[in-house]
């Protein structure tokens, strides 16, 4: 016989009101397997247990809690639930896998967690911490390390990081921590103390890691520790070479993650009472960023594969006498040939540049800096027939000679000490207020950073001038010239005259301004940031926003998000809206994977200025990914209704899938067709046609050779990229600051260098079919179509009447014709012969090749995207070896899947690439250099000729009004915003 089954514990629960311990005991020891199914009824006898677990002479008090925790889990009271767990002490089983001891344990230690983090809260209560210990040795024990050091990690117990190395030894745990203590540990000095321990312990490995250490050094900004470091390691140069190689690729590394700043430092301190030989000399010129310049721009040179004729089709189809669209190409060749010196189609493409008239001349201009950025010793040459006339000749157009000193900038950001005083001089003797906007954008890019005083004050002059023009991009440079230094009387005088000013464009390049002083100084910068956001001036709330977007960068702040969040739906003001939307990107860039949920909603606002927001926010945060999830969210946006909500996901769309073609990812082409049909859409809306240019720019970035990132290949914040990506996203407001998102560019390669920084002649092995990672195939030109006659006119009546009697005639003869023959084909039928050939025209994915082979061999300094990385080894064969692997991460198989091999991995265990030092295996043989790059014939650019078409457009109305706006200029056939206006005043 089946026994009935349990419809009710209310007898059970009856027996906690006896007197007797014993039966109350029993009903508790019930009710603690019940409870799960039972707990609504429990519910009201909760008050109950709560009195035994009170009553100390009470036994089982223990078990009372238990119960009680369980019925406050069950009811969603999760901080009651831990109190009474507390109490049931040992009867706690944290050892059981199951969801109510899973979230209490969590709820324990986000609880131990705060307790410790707040020096106010006293002692930890010991309970709370018994709980957290059991957790962490039930995690050793099971040999689960990596979830014992991300808890000890939030609770700051560095007793048991230091504890799990001791047991494993293992280089990989302490990576592991490195890369997670940026994003789990908000607090500063926590996150001191786990890099120092962290020094520590990458120094005493059997083979210590001096990259890692070296890394931990930027993290602490700790420049004397790494000179003291290089030192230590070139003073053994000559009895050990390794250590030479060691010393070389540390500092290469350093310059791929560190400061300028830090640089300089590291630099000069290296320099001091040493006996220079030629292992401190070299270290001293890899350090300066010029070797890194060099070899980066020798692989954009030769390995550029920019299509020509994507750019040709969108020149020819947008008018270049509507100056938006002008300055849209000018742009979107700058993109797609940034840092590669290739100027063939402005070369080949004079009388369109002669087009370019006021801002639309300084924004192509300034296209120059982003083509040639990174050529420090011809980059002057270059620009001289550009810039503003020397000894008082008369000018011939202040707006390409203000674009050529914006050009200057660019072309030595953050290396910009040669050029520093000729922009200098220029901005302090030119009166031209167009000239002075340019010189002092230039000198916000060349002098990032430098805190050099000389530069600020003549800045801080034009700034007091009160001229609109020039007295915005002073905003901008004063921000970049003291970059993140925090300084407090800068900060007081920018926002005193923010708030004195009468000028909306002053206020803000002011408010931009502060935004990036404050770079990088997360909490240091709370006050100036609630100072911000508390004004009653949109435009300064929208730098109060972009402060904290900068000082919390890549850090995941929880409640700067949350700040951020909130400002996003309750402002007043739709700019500081779209900003605080827009920040989210720059906070969640070190976990991409993150930001599509939390932005999902924002995405389908019914506020446009919210939809444009996320979609640059996805583009940021998940810009060179490919992810998916930002995908979905971007293509619907595509199709907006608001024309510069289709501008910035168009944008968004080419910034996530950079680096990608179709083999890999099969939205990478319908992507690249959305693009085009905007431009050729004959009633598109000028701003998305703007927008679809740009996109075309940015998705084959650098001839196609480099990757948008925010994030240096260490894993570190780039900070020029970070910079650069928030001045872009200014264009909103004026065109020309577009140019700042080439800053954010990384040329993608694996260059191997030997102990005297020459590239020899080697080979490389990518585990995975060439098709998965090779460059998109380029645009075939318009094939020659044969002439064919005119068909004549026909009447409608007249067609009428010989479609009646062909009816006739085809009735007859189908009444003549034998019943086996086969009909006629209508006219308008395809024929069999046509239809292969039209399915083939309509299918966009390319037919895989049988015979494909599972691998392939790499030239040194070939482009390596970072979703090949874990492909790519030295043959065992090889004469070289790199001293620092390419990737932590094993090589995948062959086999390899395109939905696999796009899973890109962002950590810092997944390797970086880039430049390395090579050890020599056969020192005695003679060495071979690698394939010098040729030029293939290629011509050089006449920039007088180019610099004589620039001044010959019509400067005429320069004069008009301080943003230079040329109302004369002809409308475009489609509906559109008036020349050179800003996106502010389109949007409105």
């Amino acid at each position: 016989m089946v026994a009935p089954s349990l419809t009710s514990v209310a007898g059970v629960t009856t027996l906690l009101d006896e007197k007797d311990p014993k039966l109350q005991s029993y009903a508790l020891q019930k009710l603690d397997t019940l409870v799960d199914r039972f707990w609504t009824e429990l519910a009201d006898a909760v008050a109950r247990i709560e009195e035994l677990y009170e009553d100390e002479s009470f036994p089982d008090r223990r078990l009372a809690a238990l119960v009680a925790s369980k019925v406050y889990f069950y009811l969603g009271e999760f901080d009651d639930a831990l109190s009474f767990a507390l109490g049931a002490e040992a009867l706690f089983d944290v050892d059981q896998r199951n969801e109510y001891i899973e979230t209490v344990v969590s709820k324990a230690i986000d609880q131990y967690v705060a307790q410790r983090s707040d020096p106010q809260a006293g002692a930890v209560d010991e309970r709370l911490k018994n709980i957290v210990d059991k957790m962490m040795s039930q995690c050793i024990q099971n040999r689960e390390y990596r979830q014992a050091l991300g808890i000890a990690l939030e609770t700051r117990r560095l007793d048991v990081i230091e504890h799990v190395f001791d047991l494993t030894h293992d280089k990989a745990l302490l990576t592991y921590v490195l890369e997670m203590v940026m994003s789990v540990i908000a607090d500063p000095e926590a996150r001191r103390d786990v890099l120092n321990l962290l020094v520590r312990l990458f120094q005493s490995l059997d083979e210590p890691d001096y990259f890692s250490t070296a890394q931990c050094y930027v993290y602490l900004n700790e420049p004397q520790l790494t000179a003291d470091l290089l030192r230590s390691l070139l003073q053994r140069a000559d009895k050990e070479e390794r250590s030479r190689l060691i010393a070389y690729q540390t500092a290469f590394d350093l310059v791929d993650g560190a400061t300028q700043e830090f640089l300089r430092y590291v630099q000069t301190d290296l320099s001091k009472g040493e006996k220079l030989d030629s292992a401190f000399e070299t270290t001293a010129r890899i350090l300066s960023g010029k070797e890194t310049i060099r070899l980066y721009r020798e692989f954009l040179h030769s390995a550029n594969h920019a299509d020509l004729m994507i750019l040709k089709g969108t020149k020819d189809t947008l008018d270049a006498h509507y100056s938006a669209y002008h300055s849209a190409v000018s742009l979107s060749n700058a993109f797609m040939h940034a840092g590669t010196g290739s100027d063939q189609f402005l070369r080949e493409n004079l009388d369109w540049l002669a087009k370019a008239s006021n801002w639309s001349k300084f924004t192509a201009t300034a296209a120059l800096g982003v083509l040639h950025r990174g050529s420090l010793e011809e980059g002057l040459t270059i620009l001289r027939p550009y810039l503003p006339p020397e000894n008082g000749a008369p000018s011939s157009s202040v707006y390409s000679e203000g674009g050529s000193l914006f050009a200057l900038g660019l072309i030595h950001a953050n290396h910009g000490a040669p050029v520093l005083d000729l922009l200098t001089k220029t901005l302090r003797t030119n009166t031209a207020e167009v000239v002075q906007h340019g010189a002092a954008l230039g000198l916000g890019a060349a002098g990032m950073a430098t805190e050099n005083e000389e530069v600020y004050e003549e800045l801080r002059t034009v700034l007091f001038s009160d001229s609109a023009v020039s007295g915005e991009a002073a905003g901008y440079g004063m921000g970049l010239v003291y970059l993140g230094t925090g300084s407090e009387q800068a900060t007081e005088e920018m926002l005193q005259y923010a708030q004195e000013t009468q000028h909306e464009k002053i206020i803000r390049g002011l408010a931009m301004g502060i935004a990036l002083l404050h770079y990088g100084r997360e909490s240091a910068a709370d006050t100036v940031i609630e100072q911000l956001l508390a004004h009653k001036d949109a435009t300064l709330r929208y730098g109060g926003i972009y402060t904290m977007a900068l000082a919390y960068a890549g850090t995941g702040h929880n409640k700067a998000v949350s700040r951020l969040l909130h400002m996003a739906v309750s402002d007043g003001s739709d700019d500081v809206r779209r900003a605080s939307v827009i920040a989210l990107g720059f906070l969640l860039f070190r976990t991409p994977e993150n930001i599509p949920e939390m932005v999902q909603l924002l995405s389908e606002s019914y506020n446009p200025h919210l939809r444009y927001g996320a979609a640059m926010a996805l583009g940021i945060a998940c810009a060179g990914t490919g992810l998916d999830a930002a995908l979905e969210l971007l293509e619907p946006l595509t199709k907006d209704t608001v024309d510069f909500v289709r501008q910035g996901a168009c944008m968004a769309l080419a910034m996530v899938l950079v680096q990608l073609n179709d083999t890999l990812h099969p939205r990478a082409q319908p992507a690249r067709k959305t693009f085009d049909r905007i431009i050729t859409e004959k009633h598109e809306e000028a701003m998305a046609k703007f927008g679809a240019a740009l996109a075309q720019g940015l998705i084959d970035a650098g001839g196609r050779n480099v990757t948008i990132s925010l994030q240096g290949r260490g894993g570190s914040t780039n900070t020029a990229a970070v910079v650069g990506m928030a001045l872009f996203t200014q264009y909103w407001y004026w065109f020309p600051m577009a140019h700042f998102a080439s800053l954010a560019f990384t040329p993608t390669s694996i260059v191997g260098v030997t102990s005297t920084l020459e590239m020899p002649a080697l080979e490389l092995v990518s585990h995975a079919r060439p098709s998965l990672f090779a460059y998109p195939p380029a645009l075939q030109g318009p094939s020659e179509k044969k002439m064919e006659k005119v068909e004549t006119a026909v009447l409608s009546t007249t067609a009428k009447s010989q479609a009646r009697q062909r009816t006739k005639e085809k009735k007859k003869a189908q009444e003549s014709m034998d019943m086996d023959a086969e009909p006629e084909p209508e006219a308008d039928a395809p024929t069999e012969a046509a239809k292969p050939a039209e399915a083939a025209k309509s299918s966009d994915a390319p037919a895989p090749e049988a015979d494909e082979p599972k691998e392939e061999r790499l030239p040194n300094g070939s482009r390596v995207t970072p979703f090949q990385l874990r492909y790519v080894t030295f043959p065992p064969e090889s004469r070289y070896v790199p001293v620092r692997p390419i990737t932590g991460l094993a090589v995948r198989p062959a086999q390899a899947e395109a939905a696999t091999a796009r899973q890109l991995d962002l950590s810092v265990t997944g390797g970086r690439g880039g430049i390395l030092l090579l050890e020599d295996r056969e020192p005695n043989a003679p060495f071979v250099p690698a394939k010098a790059p040729s030029d293939d014939g290629a011509k050089s650019m006449d920039h007088e000729a180019a610099a004589k078409a620039l001044a010959e457009g019509d400067d005429a109305e320069a004069d008009k009004g301080p943003t230079g706006v040329d109302d004369a200029a002809p409308a475009p056939a489609a509906s559109g915003p008036s020349e050179d206006v800003d996106m502010d005043e389109q949007a409105r």
